[in-house]
């Protein structure tokens, strides 16, 4: 199997109107995010909005790793904390127990494979990195574990930097903001300057589509994604199959590909480095269509 390939590549998405270091250090290996890169999802829980409970067994967790890593993905996402909206609360314990016994499996078969761990907690962090897992998808951005963020530093991980209000149990609630852009780029300022001062290297931001935010305030992050670059750090996009989609075309997620697609083109036009996805190789196809356009091949 090949691993999309990473530094040395010249690419026609970089972005020059903003200093952005787009290349991340993972373990001693490193790579570059001027060519937009894909995040397969594997959700090791019961309880997902979309495929919950369909990757629970070590045979099914393999195969889809396999299957996105195949299909193009340079991530594996592994979560084992439902944070759909209402999601029930589970201990620290049980979501380690999931989170560990697949990042150790995937580790093991695919061992060139980045694998980053889906968790507000710093004790599930510690255990993943030392399991094998090279980076940190923080859906809280820190708000959640005071420790998130010394962690981080201390273990030298890329940090996804998303923003979130309250928790998955309660942010449907807090959804009312002054000014919608301007309080989440006050948010990415704050804690940007906090992870920067305790050592933090490689940041990225993700709006956090779909968390503490309506269905309209969804589409204005996304027609303003541009905006963020102004923030000099990578931007993931995590739109896969969300409620965005499927409530406004009245679909269900499971009819939501087609959509996701659409706004996933969105996003990489509009600079996003990463796509955080339930479908790889649909994304795969967007990014390399878009590459076309950028670079004005026929």
């Amino acid at each position: 199997m090949t691993i999309p390939s990473m530094t040395g590549m010249k690419s026609s998405f970089e972005n020059n109107f903003f200093s952005t270091n787009k290349t991340l250090n993972l373990n001693g290996r490193l790579v570059d995010l001027r060519t937009p890169r894909i995040m397969g999802i594997l959700n090791v829980t019961p309880d997902s909005f979309y495929d919950g409970n369909r990757y629970t067994s070590e045979a099914d967790i393999l195969k889809q790793v396999e299957k996105m890593l195949s299909d193009g993905a340079m991530f594996i996402d592994v979560g084992g904390y439902s944070t759909r909206p209402g999601a029930e609360e589970i201990s620290a314990e049980e979501e380690q127990k999931r989170v560990l016994k697949a990042v150790k499996n995937i580790s093991h078969e695919f061992p060139d494979a980045f694998i980053s761990v889906d968790t507000f907690r710093s004790e599930v962090v510690r255990a993943a990195v030392d399991a094998g897992a090279h980076l940190v998808n923080d859906v809280s951005g820190g708000s959640l574990d005071d420790a998130m963020f010394k962690t981080v530093a201390e273990l030298k991980v890329p940090y996804i930097l998303m923003h979130m209000r309250g928790t998955p149990q309660t942010m449907n609630k807090l959804t009312v903001y002054e000014n919608l852009l301007k309080d989440i780029m006050d948010f990415f300022h704050e804690k940007i300057f906090t992870l920067q001062q305790l050592g933090a290297k490689d940041i990225i931001v993700d709006p956090g589509f779909g968390f503490a935010k309506t269905v309209e305030q969804n589409f204005e992050l996304l027609s303003k994604l541009d905006h963020f670059n102004i923030l000099g750090k990578p931007v993931l996009a995590g739109l896969s199959r969300k409620s965005m989609i499927w409530r406004t075309l009245d679909i269900t997620p499971e009819e939501a590909l087609n959509g996701t697609t659409s706004l996933n083109t969105v996003a990489l036009l509009k600079g996003a480095s990463l796509l955080r996805v339930h479908d790889v190789k649909q994304a795969a196809e967007a990014i390399k269509l878009i590459e076309k356009i950028s670079t004005g091949h026929n």
